[in-house]
Order: C-alpha cells, then sequence, then structure tokens
C-alpha cells in the first residue's frame, strides 16, 4: 500500500466518523480498529505511519505473526476473531489490548483458568449475537446482561470492558438499525458494570452503528483496498 492511498483511506473514514458522531453529539468519541486479517504487515506499517493505532486480527497465529514483524511499533492489538480453547495460551502470551469476541461462559471459564495459571488478566469484550442468527456466535440478547454480570462475579482474571455485536446480515438498513438498538441498550444496562465499549459497526454498516451509539468500530476493507 502506497502511503498515499492510505492517508486517503484514512481520511475517508474519518471525515465518515466525523460526521456521523457529531450528528450523536460533539462529545460522542469513536475508536476506530482497523481489521487488518486480509493486509501484510507492510500494509499496516504504512497506516500506522500515517496515523492508524489500532488494529485488529482474527486468528492467533496471524496475530502473533504480524505483532513479531511489527514489535518496534508500539501498536494496540485486538483480538477480533472467534477464539479456539486450544488457543487460548497462545492468545494470553501475545496479550492483546482488548478481545472482542467473548461469546460464551464456557470460552469465559476456560480462559479465566488458564489466564489464573499464568497470574495474567485480559480485557475483554461479551460478543452478543443481537440478530438471533445461528450463523454467528455470541450470547443471547436476553441473556446477555446476567451472563455479563456473572462472569464479572466469577472469573476474577477477567476485565469485561463492554460488549460487541455484529450487524444483522441483511440489506435492509431497519433491520440492521434494530440488532444495533438492542445492543446499545443491552450496554447502556451495563455501564455501572464496567462497561466501557460498545464496540459494533463495520466497514458497510459503521455510520448506522455510530449513529445508534456505537463507540467502537472495526473497518477493514475501507482501509486495507
Amino acid at each position: 500500500m502506497e502511503k498515499e492511498l492510505a492517508v486517503k483511506n484514512l481520511d475517508k473514514v474519518i471525515t465518515k466518523v466525523e460526521a456521523s458522531r457529531l450528528r450523536v453529539s460533539e462529545h460522542h468519541i469513536v475508536k476506530i480498529i482497523g481489521i487488518s486479517k486480509y493486509s501484510t504487515a507492510e500494509d499496516i506499517k504504512t497506516l500506522y505511519e500515517v496515523g492508524q493505532r489500532a488494529f485488529g486480527e482474527n486468528k492467533v497465529q496471524d496475530l502473533k505473526t504480524k505483532k513479531d514483524i511489527l514489535n518496534d511499533l508500539p501498536i494496540e492489538w485486538h483480538f477480533v476473531g472467534r477464539l479456539q480453547k486450544n488457543k487460548i495460551n497462545n492468545l494470553i502470551d501475545l496479550n492483546p489490548t482488548l478481545m472482542h469476541s467473548l461469546d460464551s461462559i464456557e470460552l469465559a471459564e476456560e480462559l479465566n483458568k488458564k489466564l489464573e495459571a499464568k497470574n495474567k488478566k485480559m480485557s475483554c469484550l461479551l460478543q452478543i449475537n443481537s440478530a438471533y442468527e445461528d450463523t454467528k456466535a455470541g450470547v443471547k440478547p436476553d441473556e446477555a446482561v446476567s451472563i455479563y454480570k456473572y462472569i464479572n462475579e466469577n472469573y476474577k482474571n477477567i476485565r469485561l470492558k463492554g460488549v460487541m455485536s455484529i450487524g444483522a446480515h441483511t440489506d435492509e438498513r431497519e433491520v440492521v438499525k434494530k440488532s444495533f438498538i438492542t445492543t446499545k441498550n443491552i450496554f447502556d444496562e451495563l455501564k455501572p458494570f464496567g462497561a466501557k465499549y460498545c464496540s459494533m459497526g463495520m466497514s458497510s454498516d459503521f455510520d448506522l452503528a455510530i449513529a445508534c451509539g456505537s463507540n467502537m468500530i472495526r473497518v477493514g476493507s475501507t482501509l486495507f483496498k
């Protein structure tokens, strides 16, 4: 990726984010995570050099590879993929800033057990299947609040920082909006229990997600193209 293109792409995303967040409030802050799973370490470096600081990978091995290559840069690394239990120790060793995809009590129990064994902690988001889609992971919306509180109370090596969801898989914007509002309502209920981030919105729908209250978006193709 040429630096000129990286600047153009990042400016385009920031301009759209600014327009969307100002429609909510001038005080509403939105964090941009560059989803780099289909991109090279060199592309990440180029975007870093023009101002993007946080990047997300969806495979533990890819995160390790890119983090090793770019270890001289203070990049804020996020893990956004589905975590297999046999990869938990590897992810713990990589110490991501935030793990976005804690999708069940069973995974939380296993993650906490291995964090305890290593005397480490990990910041995570609870993934919510806000559109009730069979193809997506995540807890059901009507169980999300109780599961969040249960993990908070019982798994002390996990630091829950909020919630994450993927918008409904449809071109109907009203249906997508409904799934975002479902997540935002859960986030609001969980603020007294440490919820800081409401992560929802990707390249195709982050403007709508921000309008619904998202304060963290995951952008891939719009930045890396």
